[in-house]
């Protein structure tokens, strides 16, 4: 009798006698046949089969290992870099995916000084893998993983029953759907909570926003430790929020160019910008809405204050297309998310879905932040505004007396028509700047110009306008278009201020430009700052620490690439306790 089993030394995987096998133990024969029939299966379930509850999945979480970094590389070697630097960067599960080697796993090199427990998986291209041999080959490889010396073994829900389980070797029974999150997901987790299972995992691939939910609700009602994700970057919100319903891990990348799941974080992103391991039940959660939004400086500086500050919280990207802004803040009340920044381009219809809505809000008809009130109703401001004016008499030049800056009677030339752009003129307007807009759809301007009761002008007519002061309100100049500029070069002069509204990059090709030729210029960087920090405080109650958010954004978008794992400008330490957000 035959079968197809690799030599684990050499990568052979030539036909093999089972009775090569004959020197192994009893249970070690039993797991490497594939032969066994449903009676000795039986046998080996009751045998195997142990009750497990969720302390075992908690206990999981206190040793560290809260998240399970995953490791796919072609090559031994880079397979073992990547183990040992993982390891050193406190990784304390790692999942390594056999599917991706080139040749056959020499398990002795793999799990040689292996720094934490390890899961094996051999995943199925038609579950998001790369496997593309044969089911046979590959069952034959993962009963051989299973022997070999790893702490844990993936096996899918349609694979899990012929596989018995082996001595201390722990199980994860998955189910992985690369199209949607299926009608039928609860019924299908419930057949999986019934198999030989020390953890069940579900990764379905999300379409909106409220698949997180389907998915995290799941974790809520279930009676066998859980790990539920949604792929795609819809879904991220499902990969750091299960801790609040006690999942006992998450799965994040350690090389995210690898591409090993659609929206797969990066070990150090869940660790140091969400900080994945603190979040617990008692966290409140806040996020930015966007489309698209994956762009986003915010949840890095929003959690990165919440983490030296000492505030149980966390901060997350929400991409929520255009049309389903009312239906995504139905639905995650059901979190429920206690605040929103809101950006591009939802910033009007936040204002209209509000329940209530501060003055700024009222004449502005733009929002970029919603506070959810102790009745669940959310108060919609604009810190937008009040950033606008701060950074303006903070950063144009002063007047001999040295006071703060006047905008009272400055010509202002405000380029775009959209949610910034009506911000901007309704400030300046009321602080009786002279203000015109000026916008590739000469449609809007004139809209807008007319609900502020100033004046507009033709996008072609731009360079011929004079001015004290231009505020870029369009995305020219944002990443990745960073050599695009919505005025050309011959237009700056000295005694002109340039203000971008753009922070990526800080340095816009306008405000390069700008300089070169004399103008005073203002970077977006101290406007995103101001209006964060208003928002943060929106959030928290708490003052916010401007300065060094600011400069936390400026070493995020230097060249020299920002150290998450640093402390915060000016060295302050961690705080040793967790304070409670209000």
């Amino acid at each position: 009798m035959r079968d197809q089993h690799p030599d684990i030394a050499t990568g052979d995987f030539r036909p093999r006698l089972v009775s090569d096998f004959e020197t192994a133990s009893t249970e070690e024969a039993t797991i490497l046949s594939p032969s066994c029939g449903p009676r000795a299966r039986a046998v080996q379930w009751k045998a195997f089969t142990r009750p497990l509850s969720f302390g075992r999945a908690t206990d999981m979480a206190a040793g560290g290992e809260a998240i399970c970094v995953v490791i796919g590389r072609t090559r031994h070697k880079m397979v073992q870099i990547e183990i040992q630097e993982a390891g050193k960067q406190g990784a304390r599960l790692i999942e390594l995916r056999l599917d991706y080697l080139a040749k056959a796993p020499d398990f002795s090199r793999l799990l040689a000084d292996k720094p934490c427990s390890m899961i094996a998986t051999v995943r199925r291209n038609s579950d998001g893998g790369k496997w593309n041999r044969g089911e046979d080959e590959r069952r034959t490889l993962i009963r051989q993983a299973i022997v070999a010396g790893f702490d844990w073994v993936d096996l899918e829900t349609d694979v899990a029953d012929a596989i018995p389980r082996y001595k201390e070797v722990k199980r994860i029974v998955s189910y992985h759907n690369m199209r949607e999150v299926p009608a039928d997901l609860a019924a299908i987790h419930a057949k999986m909570c019934k198999q030989d299972a020390d953890i069940v995992k579900l990764a379905v691939r999300a379409h909106n926003p409220a698949d997180n939910l389907r998915v995290l609700n799941l974790l809520k009602k279930a009676i066998r430790p859980t790990v539920a994700i949604c792929m795609g970057d819809v879904g991220m919100p499902s990969r750091v929020l299960g801790p609040l319903y006690g999942t006992p891990f998450t799965y994040c990348a350690f090389n995210k160019e690898r591409g090993i799941a659609p929206g797969l974080l990066s070990f150090g992103e869940l660790k140091h910008v969400y900080h994945y391991e603190d979040i617990n039940p008692q966290t409140k959660v806040y996020g930015v809405i966007g489309d698209p939004v994956a762009h986003s400086l915010s949840p890095h500086l929003h959690n990165t204050v919440f983490s030296r500050l000492g505030i149980n919280a966390v901060y997350l990207p929400f991409r929520v297309p255009r049309t389903d802004l009312a239906a995504f803040l139905e639905q995650f009340e059901a979190l429920p998310v206690h605040g929103y920044s809101v950006t591009i381009p939802h910033k009007e219809g936040a204002a209209e879905l509000a329940y209530r809505r501060d003055e700024t809000v009222e004449y502005t008809k733009s929002a970029n932040t919603l506070i959810r009130g102790e009745d669940g109703h959310f108060t919609a401001y604009n810190t937008d505004y009040q950033a606008v004016l701060d950074t303006l008499r903070a950063e144009l030049p002063r007047p001999q007396d040295g006071g703060p800056a006047q905008l009272d009677s400055k010509v202002v030339l405000i380029l775009g028509a959209g949610g910034m752009a009506r911000t901007v003129a309704h400030a300046l307007h009321r602080e009786r700047a002279v203000v015109t807009i000026i916008s590739r759809t000469l449609d809007r301007a004139q809209k807008l110009a007319e609900e502020v009761g100033c004046r507009q002008a033709e996008w072609e007519a731009r360079h011929s306008l004079m001015a004290d002061v231009v505020i870029n309100c369009t995305p020219v100049g944002m990443h990745p278009n960073v050599d695009e500029s919505p005025l050309h070069h011959s237009y700056f002069k000295t005694g002109l201020t340039v203000f971008d509204t753009v922070y990526t990059p800080e340095t816009t090709l306008l405000i390069k430009e700008a300089r070169e030729r004399g103008s005073y210029t203002i970077t977006g960087v101290d406007l995103f700052v101001r209006q964060a920090a208003l928002q943060f405080e929106l959030f928290t109650g708490v003052q916010a620490p401007v300065d060094k958010m600011r400069s936390v954004v400026r070493r995020l978008l230097s060249p020299v690439t920002f150290k998450p794992t640093e402390e915060l400008p000016g060295g302050e330490a961690p705080a040793t306790g967790i304070r409670e957000a209000p």
